[in-house]
């Protein structure tokens, strides 16, 4: 179950968006070469009035910013969040059951000393005895209610999760970044996600910025602010810290065995999509990177930690933890091997 339409488009927010200065849906307009440049607007005070557009802004920032949110919501700290609402829930329903079975106890005594009355009264006093026979009536129906209650309230409650049920659950929040941006990864797949998880945005656009507050199913809001783009700034653009670690892992590795470094990195195209090796080759062209050739690193006498933890005979961590302390020349399997420059060997 999802709130919202799942529309066809790139653009991920369609039909969850509400404008904070009139209140209305907000609509989403394509363009570009492929129409896949989604924008949206709030032009339903010029539609149905004849005035002025009250906002209108690019979809590519405010599509990924969401998108960042919702993956945060369901990392292993937002999962373990929810599994301590389920533990005080849980806990709140067993102090609920516990207050139901001493009401159930109060009106069984109520409707015993109710046929006590009852049959303690003498027949010729009719008045009397149907008097007494409706309160017995009605005690038992008191009765029959509570139990009804508890039974309800039995039926959804919320057993203790297993500590394997609790691994497993942390274990699907560090998983959801590298699946949700996976190449294999639709847009209508994320729209589901998002309307799982979200009723509505309701957004003012600012000076600079755009000032969010996202109504999360169950009650929950949070505000969010996302930077709008500087007039003649490209909106496609890929972050600057990509773009140097796609320098950095040129020089190591085919495009095709950089793609999932990138996207197990959680790192997105321009457009917030996955990488495979031809945006990755398309990248190094725009960006003037050269590809790896076959057999550079050895003519560079460079290794990867891998690798050098496998000449070694050690661990990946112990790499990482020499490299870090700069402490590779005490290490006595170095010294017995000649290695030359240990640091940027094992890059």
């Amino acid at each position: 179950m999802s709130r919202g339409s799942v529309r066809r488009g790139e653009a991920l927010l369609a039909g969850l968006l509400r404008c904070g200065h009139c209140s209305r849906k907000l609509h989403v307009a394509y363009s570009g070469e492929n129409g896949s440049s989604g924008r949206y607007h709030c032009r339903g005070g010029q539609i149905n009035h004849g005035g002025d557009r009250r906002i209108s802004f690019g979809g590519v920032r405010i599509d990924r910013a969401v998108g960042a949110e919702v993956i945060e919501r369901l990392q292993p700290l937002g999962i373990e969040a929810a599994i301590g609402a389920m533990e005080a829930r849980r806990v709140e329903n067993a102090e609920k059951q516990r207050q139901i079975e001493l009401a159930i106890e109060q009106a069984r005594y109520e409707a015993a000393r109710a046929r006590r009355q009852y049959d303690a009264v003498e027949p010729e006093n009719r008045l009397v005895a149907a008097e007494l026979e409706q309160r017995w009536n009605e005690r038992l129906l008191a009765v029959r209610a509570l139990e009804e209650e508890r039974n309800g309230s039995a039926a959804i409650a919320q057993s203790t999760l297993t500590e394997t049920e609790r691994q497993r659950l942390l274990a699907l929040g560090r998983d959801v970044e590298v699946a949700w941006n996976s190449p294999g990864a639709t847009p209508a797949t994320r729209k589901r996600i998002i309307r799982t998880l979200i009723d509505e945005i309701v957004v003012r656009v600012e000076d600079d910025a755009l000032d969010l507050v996202i109504r999360w199913a169950g009650g929950d809001h949070s505000p969010m602010r996302v930077r709008k783009n500087r007039a003649g700034q490209h909106r496609w653009g890929t972050d600057a810290d990509v773009v140097e670690l796609v320098t950095v892992l040129a020089r190591q590795l085919p495009d095709k065995a950089i793609a999932p470094i990138l996207n197990r990195a959680g790192k997105t195209t321009g457009r917030g999509n996955g990488w495979t090796r031809s945006r990755v080759c398309f990248l190094r062209n725009h960006r003037g990177i050269p590809p790896y050739r076959n057999g550079e690193r050895a003519e560079r006498s460079e290794v990867t930690m891998e690798e050098a933890a496998r000449v070694l005979n050690v661990s990946e961590a112990t790499v990482r933890r020499l490299i870090q302390e700069k402490n590779f020349a005490s290490h006595p399997a170095l010294q017995r091997r000649s290695l030359g420059d240990p640091c940027r060997r094992s890059r």
